[in-house]
């Protein structure tokens, strides 16, 4: 998509650079959403209705009036006074708040680039737009989850919600390269290497967001052991296989703790090839790639470490979005054919 029009390059790269910023810190604030235990805290979806808080001590009564129809109050919550319901409030608004002003501020300026480019050349960038339209759906949906049957939204479901989150970000990061037109290396890896690291990064996002769904991280806070054990004495390792694994806390703490080593082991392996086969280009992108890593690793332990208190916690989530922007680097300095500009 990039064009020899600097000007233009320019003004698009600055955008996307917002974009990611404003995103990242969606991130966050969702993150500190889950942690607080305040998602569920408005119950209905007000595409329109819901972008100004409550104004009046009666708006705060009808929202608190609805909280209180759900099993996450009746069931948990019901000792919950009236002031102590607006901390969590303000957290779920502002989550919903920052997505309806990502969507204004991505489609406005995507708008006015479409006058000034080919449309066609914007088709990806669509495509994003789409992607976040798609997450304000997938948002309720993982909501909804928690308000019939259950005290907290389906750990499945805020997964999907989370990864879809990352794969928006990486894209705006991607394209932010492509317009600063950052220069690609002349020697590639193989095209798959960075590939299947970003993969298994995000399939480690993935289990990350079934720990903090389940909670599985207020469990065997203990490392590198689980309890007095390499594997929990109350799984069973066969089950490990199916399905029914993927709603063990147990067993999810377990596969993301060991996935965590296999990424570094990956990363070792990549380190040493980049070495062997004197990739110099690739060496501060590589050296960037391992101190994030590493530090997400550490990160990990002291939260587990700390019983998953709400700082580390967020911090190890936190230095999750600038691992994934790394690994968004690497792969795109080793795309596979030289970037030539187009008008």
């Amino acid at each position: 998509m990039y064009t020899q029009n600097n000007g233009i390059n320019h003004k698009v790269s600055q955008w996307l650079l917002s974009m990611f910023i404003i995103i990242s810190f969606m991130i966050v604030v969702g993150g500190l959403t889950r942690l607080t235990d305040s998602g569920l805290s408005i119950t209905q979806w007000q595409l329109f209705s819901g972008f100004l808080p409550p104004l009046t001590q009666n708006d705060w009564v009808y929202y608190f009036d609805l909280y209180k129809k759900i099993p996450e109050f009746y069931l948990q919550n019901y000792d919950m006074t009236l002031q102590e319901f607006k901390v969590i409030f303000w957290w779920e608004w502002a989550h919903r708040f920052l997505g309806r002003l990502i969507g204004i501020l991505y489609l406005i300026p995507l708008i006015y680039f479409s006058f000034k480019l080919n449309f066609k050349k914007l088709i990806p960038l669509y495509l994003i737009f789409f992607l976040i339209c798609f997450q304000g759906f997938i948002g309720w949906y993982m909501v909804s989850s928690g308000l019939v049957d259950r005290v907290d939204v389906s750990h499945f479901r805020l997964a999907v919600h989370l990864l879809i989150a990352f794969i928006i970000l990486s894209l705006i990061f991607y394209y932010f390269l492509n317009f600063k037109n950052v220069k690609k290396s002349l020697n590639n890896l193989n095209r798959f290497i960075p590939i299947v690291f970003l993969l298994l990064i995000y399939l480690q996002i993935t289990f990350g967001a079934f720990v903090s769904g389940m909670d599985a991280g207020k469990i065997y806070n203990s490392w590198p052991l689980m309890g007095s054990s390499f594997f929990p004495d109350d799984s069973n390792i066969s089950e490990i296989l199916t399905l029914s694994s993927l709603s063990d806390r147990s067993i999810v703490q377990f596969i993301h703790r060991n996935l965590a080593y296999i990424i570094l082991i990956f990363y070792i392996y990549i380190f040493f090839r980049i070495y062997f086969l004197g990739l110099r280009e690739y060496y501060n992108t590589i050296y960037t790639v391992g101190f994030l890593l590493f530090t997400q690793v550490i990160l990990g332990i002291i939260t587990l470490l700390s019983g998953a208190t709400i700082f580390y916690s967020s911090l190890h989530q936190i230095s999750s979005i600038f691992l994934v922007s790394s690994c968004i680097y690497f792969l795109y300095i080793n795309f596979s054919f030289s970037q030539q500009p187009s008008s």
